[in-house]
């Protein structure tokens, strides 16, 4: 198995803990407190990440430059949109059809490298990740009759265009990081993606706090009060957002990212055994399309 297959499906496992953890915050926290914990409690391990590999493994640091910036601020951003994004759609659906309607990722991330990076996919490779973006259309209208009017329906509707949008942006967030990271010079690719992570989440950090400064400052003593569950989701943030951007380092964004969809497979058993949502056939015929769609890329 290559190193980046073993990296995504740990990254998967532990963005679908932090989603999970995420849901539980936001009834306490709101949706913009939820999506901080994220970042505020996930920098302080990233920075912690990149020392040890300097002073334990002897990397060098890289130089920081001009491009590695800007990449950085356009997904840090991303990023944090797309985080409030989906946080907001656990409100409106369980937290299985939530994730789901998000993971038309791939795709988008497809496009996005093909026009930002100029990356390319074989047609082996496409067909495998329309495979699995037909498995989340299939669980995004699971609780409607099968039809094609459903379909645009469940495809059209808020709740999906806001999934959609969240996997969009998503998708920019991947690419940019991906970029930031490819742009420095550093020794081998776990240093690059160590340095990009921890500037990515300062950055991150300061944007948040500075906002809630301005909108609501009782969301920080909120999320101050809630240290003990926030730095769970910190914690998982940072080791998946790690097992990412050292994934995204060695290969193309849109393999990561669709490989990145068993995540949904963590997602349904959360849903089911923590949150006791039920799931019907139509959303495990869904999520099957899914593994389907990962095991064809993975053999392509």
């Amino acid at each position: 198995m290559e190193p980046w297959i073993a990296i995504t499906i740990t990254a998967a496992f532990l963005q679908n803990l932090r989603s999970a953890l995420q849901k539980h915050l936001q009834g306490s926290l709101g949706t913009r407190g939820a999506s901080f914990v994220r970042f505020g409690y996930g920098f302080p391990v990233a920075i912690v990440y990149v020392l040890g590999l300097h002073l334990i493994g002897h990397y060098a640091f890289p130089a920081l430059n001009w491009t590695f910036a800007i990449w950085s601020v356009i997904g840090g951003l991303s990023q944090i949109f797309a985080t409030i994004l989906l946080v907001h759609l656990f409100s409106l659906r369980n937290f299985a059809v939530g994730t789901a309607y998000s993971k038309t990722e791939p795709v988008q991330a497809a496009i996005f490298g093909f026009v930002l990076l100029g990356e390319r996919l074989t047609i082996g490779a496409v067909a495998s990740i329309i495979v699995g973006v037909f498995g989340v259309m299939l669980i995004s209208m699971a609780r409607l009759p099968l039809s094609l009017r459903n379909l645009v329906t469940a495809l059209t509707g808020r709740t999906a265009l806001i999934g959609i949008a969240s996997g969009a942006v998503f998708g920019i967030s991947a690419v940019s990081y991906r970029s930031a990271s490819l742009s420095l010079e550093a020794p081998n690719p776990v240093m690059a993606a160590a340095v990009t992570l921890a500037c990515v989440t300062t950055f991150q950090t300061v944007f948040m706090l500075v906002w809630m400064l301005l909108k609501d400052k009782s969301e920080i003593v909120q999320v101050a009060r809630s240290w003990r569950s926030s730095s769970l989701v910190g914690l998982a943030g940072v080791l998946g957002s790690v097992c990412w951007f050292t994934a995204m380092t060695l290969q193309q964004v849109a393999y990561v990212r669709a490989l990145g969809q068993i995540e949904l497979v963590f997602t349904f058993m959360a849903s089911f055994f923590l949150f006791h949502e039920r799931v019907n056939r139509m959303e495990i015929i869904g999520c099957l399309l899914i593994v389907g769609g990962i095991v064809g890329l993975l053999f392509h």
